[in-house]
């Protein structure tokens, strides 16, 4: 054959025109990249650049020229990931790695599972002053023993109306640092992807130094601190995003400066620092207390702590994101921002700004429609959300109303209720990193690394997570029924070990999507996450101020009871249930007839819903009736 023959022009013209589909589908794909990092949060850059200086043509050599000055050792050195290029050529000690941030996070983590015992205690002291206060004021026969301010037994404030008042102060602090957590968090996150990781940290950690000197001078001075100047404290803690968001920013840096198929290792190190710290925070606060005979010492050491955080992110620590990639990421958000100007494009009206204010957008992802999906996928995302979020409220708005029921019941100071704290979260750390891993191995052998494709979760992720939950109810029965420590201590250890059930929560959720749309489904959860944060607190905190007085375990009997709904709403869960990428590829090859898209789109999701439960649970009471 010549090259004039009609079978290689053909051939060279499908060359071609394969080559002009691909560089047009990088465009695209970069073109998304960009939209995506410029609408704000913790977000993984695009490598335009990167893809432009390896992006090869018809005339590149198969092998890649050896630059000047590169031996063959360099050269096969190279990464190929193309995160760490723009630091290969630093020096160790300027170049981005977890190793930087994990130990001053695990110090971190100490430090704020050993302030929850202590600040609170702080506040039930200053309310109890301030209620015997108000009762002398109106009461000039009322008397009453002085309140001890360094940790001392204060039986005189072992009462339910000073209880209650405690409940309400931090229900009202609880709800200012959420809400404004809520509001700040997502833009400091969204800032963090265009000026880098290191000054979102450091600004996390002033507003906490700043909330903790409001703590100090309340401790060093408590005999005339006015005590609701302590939300204060709060409000800064939230204005700066907490700890919560100082462990995004962490996770963000782990992604930065590790390549993909490491990262599950890198989230690992954090998450066991996150719990291993919580874990010895309150018996090392508890101990300075005691060998100190002053609560402030906690305060003094916690804020050091805090300082020299700051101190070593700041001189220390290397940047994550390079120069170029924050650029990048600042140009897409002024060309998204410009398209949003109103005089650019008249459409952006206020109206159009109102609607992108829609915060509960992003929960569309657990109600999937369209090819791929079914009433059944439906169904286990919302049950799973909805289980996932009550666990999360209930852990979130029990941690508080334990601490103040163990001082009305036990008389625990800061000692033995950091004692408490350590033993329960060093059994959750066990079950974590032993329990379920060992548990996952047994029943599943080793990983099969040939299973690409997500086949939703399994009868072992629904037996574990019923079992966790279970778990869960029999300790806040525990905590019920219990009238003594070593039996109230005992249901603690029982309720950690229902600590397996969030991560087979997490893996389950992100088992009935494709991967290209995990994060937006943790997103999703993320959000969940936030308003459970702010409701459960202040509903349990509620309900244990004004039932203190009467029968004090009645939101223990409230939060079992969350915890068996949970169960109930978890036999709606079905095993094997999965996005069908194959049939959704299938149906984007031959699409539907406009007749079938109409009786689709007609459908109402809320009564598609509903009635799938109904369904489910009228085949339940027919199975048991045949038996």
């Amino acid at each position: 054959m010549d090259a004039g023959d009609p079978i290689i022009e053909a051939e060279v013209a499908l060359d071609a025109e394969a080559l002009a589909r691909e560089q047009q589908n990088r465009k695209h794909k970069r073109g998304e990249q960009a939209a995506q990092a410029a609408k704000g949060g913790i977000t993984t850059h695009s490598y335009a650049e990167v893809e432009e200086r390896h992006e090869a043509d018809e005339e590149s050599p198969l092998l890649r020229r050896r630059e000047d000055g590169e031996d063959d050792e360099e050269v096969d050195r190279r990464p190929s990931w193309p995160g760490s290029i723009d630091f290969q050529h630093l020096p160790w000690y300027k170049r981005p790695s977890i190793f930087w941030v994990i130990g001053p996070f695990f110090v971190m983590a100490c430090a704020f599972g050993g302030i929850i015992t202590p600040k609170l205690n702080l506040i039930l002291e200053l309310i109890c002053r301030e209620y015997i206060s108000e009762r002398m004021m109106h009461h000039p026969g009322f008397t009453r023993v002085p309140v001890d301010f360094n940790d001392g037994d204060n039986l005189q404030c072992r009462i339910p109306e000073v209880q209650s008042r405690v409940a309400q102060f931090t229900l009202w602090g609880n709800l200012l640092s959420g809400i404004l957590a809520a509001f700040t968090s997502p833009k400091l996150g969204a800032l963090s992807d265009r000026y880098g990781r290191k000054p979102i940290l450091i600004i996390t950690s002033i507003g906490t130094v700043l909330g903790e000197i409001v703590t100090i001078a309340a401790a060093k001075y408590p005999a005339t601190f006015p005590v609701y100047l302590l939300l204060l404290s709060y409000a800064l803690d939230g204005l700066t995003g907490s700890f919560i968001l100082a462990m995004s920013i962490s996770n963000a840096y782990a992604t930065d400066c590790t390549p993909p198929n490491r990262r599950n290792v890198a989230f690992g190190y954090f998450h066991a620092s996150l719990f291993t710290g919580i874990a010895l925070g309150p018996i090392l606060a508890g101990y300075i207390v005691k060998w100190t005979g002053q609560i402030v010492a906690v305060f003094y050491i916690l804020t050091s702590v805090h300082i020299g955080f700051i101190l070593f992110v700041a001189l220390v620590v290397p940047e994550s994101l390079s120069e170029k990639r924050q650029v990048v990421a600042r140009e897409s958000h002024k060309d998204v921002l410009s398209k949003r100007d109103p005089d650019r494009d008249p459409k952006w009206d206020w109206i159009n700004q109102l609607r992108a204010l829609n915060v509960l957008e992003p929960l569309k992802i657990l109600h999937p429609t369209g090819p791929g999906s079914s009433p059944a996928l439906r169904r286990n995302l919302l049950v799973l959300a909805a289980v996932d979020t009550i666990v999360f409220g209930v852990a979130m708005g029990s941690m508080t109303v334990i601490v103040i029921y163990m001082n009305i019941q036990f008389g625990w100071r800061t000692f033995e209720s950091g004692r408490y704290l350590t033993i329960v979260n060093s059994c959750r750390v066990i079950c974590l990193l032993v329990l379920l891993p060992a548990l996952t191995r047994i029943f599943r052998g080793k990983p099969d690394s040939k299973k690409t494709k997500h086949q939703g979760s399994d009868r072992f992720d629904l037996v574990v997570l019923r079992v966790a939950i279970c778990f869960d109810i029999l300790g806040f029965l525990g905590f019920t029924l219990a009238r003594t420590g070593p039996p109230f201590i005992l249901s603690g250890v029982i309720a950690s070990i229902g600590g397996i059930g969030s991560p087979t929560l997490q893996s389950s959720l992100t088992k009935h999507v494709p991967a290209e749309r995990t994060g937006q489904l943790l997103g999703a959860m993320g959000l969940l996450h936030a308003l459970a944060r702010v409701v459960a607190p202040a509903v349990f905190n509620a309900i244990y101020s004004a039932t203190v007085g009467s029968f004090r375990q009645t939101v223990f009997v409230c939060l079992c009871s969350t915890f068996g709904l949970a169960f109930l709403v978890s036999l709606f869960l079905r095993p094997h249930v999965y996005y069908d990428e194959d049939e959704a590829a299938r149906t984007r090859e031959n699409p539907p007839t406009a007749e079938q898209s109409n009786s689709e789109e007609h459908r109402l999701p809320i009564v598609s819903a509903v009635s799938a439960a109904f369904r489910a649970v009228l085949d339940k009471i027919l199975a048991v009736f045949a038996r």
